[in-house]
């Protein structure tokens, strides 16, 4: 396996806030989150996934069971963030959880002076301890998700390599542009990843040539392919990278998380470490 030398946490700067969101569910954007965090922290940066879908899928993904601190105390509590987070298995990666509670809090934060910010006030105090927070959107363009773009930087959308996935991708994209004008002007569409990509299926191909001639650059080079171990790793409450970081789908979330660096104008160098046990 390779190491790559990203220099660790510096305390003066804060964090890059990405929202991870695709207002279509099925499309990958849990085991994305996940992965690009896990891939993130393995070279050595700081990071806070916030798990903002009801369902918790992303909780459920890194083994978390105590979740009697969460993202709903933090939205509609007032509870502090740091309070929230929780260390996970993987040195480095925190994270705060979700329950279905939080399907509550898409009625209770319209109440609320300036909801659209709610979380956004939040991350600030803890902003300057992480190198990236990575917040899992739910499947919809709700408070949540909202919520979630008002605090972002920049937005990764993953999108399925298949005809009805690129259904709603327009849509988001008008969403994002809307925020930016409205709410959240340092928003930006961070980049586009194709996931469940098979380069067998010729609808695959044709997809992946399609959104590249309608996005150009800001379709990640980087493609996630399907991939059983992919499937698997939740199962065991860790991201394929800890549970089979050899497999192809590890592989390619590790190339994902290199060129998200270069995007960010991070660009680390690899080093040959000895594989891990």
């Amino acid at each position: 396996m390779f190491g790559f030398g990203v220099k660790s946490h510096d305390t003066a700067k804060a964090a890059r806030i990405i929202a991870v969101a695709n207002q279509k569910g099925g499309v990958g954007k849990t085991t994305t989150t996940c992965n690009l965090a896990a891939a993130l922290t393995s070279l050595g940066l700081k990071v806070l996934l916030i798990d903002a879908d009801p369902q918790g899928n992303a909780s459920t993904g890194f083994g978390i069971h105590d979740r009697t601190q969460n993202l709903y105390h933090v939205l509609v509590g007032g509870r502090p963030a740091k309070k929230a987070a929780k260390p996970t298995a993987l040195k480095g990666l925190d994270l705060i959880p979700a329950t279905v509670d939080l399907a509550g809090a898409e009625l209770e934060l319209v109440d609320q002076d300036s909801w659209k910010t709610v979380l956004a006030k939040a991350l600030s105090p803890v902003s300057e301890s992480y190198d990236f927070i990575l917040i899992d959107c739910p499947p919809a363009l709700g408070p949540l998700t909202v919520n979630a773009l008002g605090a972002a930087s920049s937005v990764i959308v993953p999108l399925q390599a298949e005809f009805y996935a690129l259904e709603g991708l327009s849509h988001l994209v008008r969403t994002i542009d809307r925020l930016r004008k409205t709410l959240n002007p340092k928003l930006a569409l961070g980049g586009i990843v194709l996931t469940m990509v098979d380069g067998r299926n010729r609808l695959s191909v044709q997809v992946d040539a399609d959104v590249r001639a309608h996005f150009g650059d800001k379709v990640f080079s980087t493609t996630i392919p399907r991939n059983v171990r992919v499937s698997e790793a939740p199962s065991h409450g860790l991201p394929v990278m800890a549970y089979d970081p050899r497999s192809a789908g590890a592989r390619a979330y590790m190339e994902l998380a290199l060129e998200l660096l270069r995007r960010n104008g991070l660009a680390p160098q690899a080093k040959k470490t000895r594989a891990a046990a």
